[in-house]
């Protein structure tokens, strides 16, 4: 399974159509109401793949209770620490070049709010799997850093820095990705996964999105997210309860189902939020923007 699913990797990233012209992983044509999510039952195992910590709550928080409130099992796997935010580096060294050491206690700060986010909306510390690969570096892996190791310019690591990470050494390659990922959908036997489009401007989002296609739909189906969707978007930017969100410019053109959430799981969602103090610092306006009356959910990635 490890082989076929790293030679779809490859026919991906490289835009080859062969895989699909064969009949091989071939996602089916949407139908009107595909989008939405699986029947959430005690019988549900999600998946959540996260780019950094605060992605999973932004677009996953009310899926993760409706789960946990089912008797369902919830497992996020945070692909990065999220060590590489430049402004927060800033304000933590109160200088314009932020060292190596900062960004590796960002890491672990950031590792440290998500654990308690995902508490808040009922994931077990079982379910909490950080694989701490380089922030913004991940299309590299999977591009020219296949096998060649990337080096963080944040952290100066070649290799996953953080001692609570599921593989604390691995090298900053994608081939490692490739493995830890698929280490990750051998322990979580997901029957659904929640993953990022790759039509989303930001390049961590991409990768995340293309590694959870290429290597996640012999496991269960997917449905894709966006967090960065275009200019303006979401819109209007600050915490206001009762609104929808609409979908995003990217992504409007794949037909989003909405997920509706209770007030008790809006209510969930900001709880959750409000842990990631390091990201509020700076763009509080636009996570808080997530916090809506839905969420919202393509079965197409692209």
């Amino acid at each position: 399974m490890r082989a076929a699913a790293t030679c779809w990797l490859a026919s991906l990233l490289l835009g080859a159509p062969a895989a699909q012209a064969r009949g091989e992983l071939a996602a089916p044509a949407a139908s009107a109401d595909s989008a939405a999510l699986p029947r959430i039952d005690s019988a549900v195992s999600l998946l959540i793949v996260a780019p950094h910590p605060d992605d999973e709550t932004l677009c996953c928080a009310g899926a993760i209770q409706r789960v946990v409130r089912a008797g369902g099992r919830v497992t996020v796997v945070w692909l990065t620490s999220g060590d590489a935010a430049r402004g927060v580096l800033m304000l933590m060294s109160r200088s314009l070049f932020p060292g190596p050491a900062v960004a590796r206690e960002l890491g672990a700060q950031r590792m440290g709010e998500a654990r308690i986010a995902t508490e808040r909306l009922g994931v077990s510390r079982a379910g909490q799997l950080f694989l701490g690969y380089p922030d913004g570096g991940l299309l590299e892996l999977l591009g020219e850093h296949r096998s060649t190791p990337y080096t963080s310019a944040t952290t100066a690591a070649a290799a996953v820095p953080y001692s609570d990470a599921l593989f604390p050494g691995h090298p900053y390659t994608g081939a490692s990705l490739e493995h830890d990922f698929l280490a990750v959908l051998e322990r979580a036997q997901p029957t659904v996964i929640l993953a990022p489009t790759p039509l989303d401007e930001h390049a961590d989002h991409r990768a995340a999105g293309i590694l959870a296609q290429a290597l996640g739909t012999r496991y269960a189906p997917l449905r894709y997210w966006i967090v960065h969707g275009g200019a303006g978007w979401p819109a209007p930017a600050d915490l206001l309860p009762g609104l929808p969100l609409r979908p995003a410019p990217l992504a409007s053109a794949l037909a989003p189902a909405a997920f509706e959430l209770g007030p008790a799981e809006e209510d969930g969602k900001l709880s959750a939020l409000q842990a990631y103090r390091t990201q509020l610092r700076l763009t509080a306006p636009f996570l808080l923007s997530f916090v809506r009356t839905n969420e919202l959910y393509s079965s197409r990635a692209r």
